[in-house]
């Protein structure tokens, strides 16, 4: 159990570094990058929504969008009858023009090492993933609603 738990933890702290890397090519803070990762993934929001998702104040969201704005990934739009209420619309196109050639190399050796297994090690490796990031849903709410 402590391999496997220190493994864990290299794979965690690796995945921060290189993502670290790939945000700093891509001219983002590595938060940013993974903020940005959260706005494409969900789709529109409103600023209100990313602060509750993200945990951030709504203070650190305005300069999120605004660095995001500046660089054209991002548009605040108002919204309709509630001009205090902006939502944050994502530019997918803009987002993929600069990071999928950060991230294809990293696809293509992703989907090698995946065909490497058998459906049972794939289906083993999913349960694990799954119910790791349910645990960690859990641990943020808890850490969210003690600090809230």
């Amino acid at each position: 159990m402590k391999h496997f738990q220190a493994i864990s933890r290299q794979y965690s702290d690796t995945s921060i570094l290189m993502h670290e890397a790939i945000a700093r090519k891509a001219g983002l803070s590595g938060t940013d990058h993974k903020y940005l990762g959260l706005i494409i993934q969900n789709g529109e929001m409103t600023a209100g929504e990313l602060a509750k998702t993200t945990g951030l104040t709504t203070g650190a969201v305005t300069g999120l969008i605004d660095r995001f704005e500046k660089k054209k990934l991002v548009k605040r739009q108002a919204v309709k009858g509630d001009r205090r209420k902006v939502t944050i619309v994502p530019n997918i196109q803009n987002a993929m023009r600069l990071l999928e050639p950060l991230f294809s190399a990293l696809q293509e050796k992703t989907t090698k090492l995946i065909a490497s297994f058998s459906e049972g090690e794939i289906q083993v490796i999913e349960k694990y993933f799954l119910l790791a990031i349910q645990i960690m849903d859990e641990t943020t709410e808890e850490i969210n609603d003690r600090n809230g």
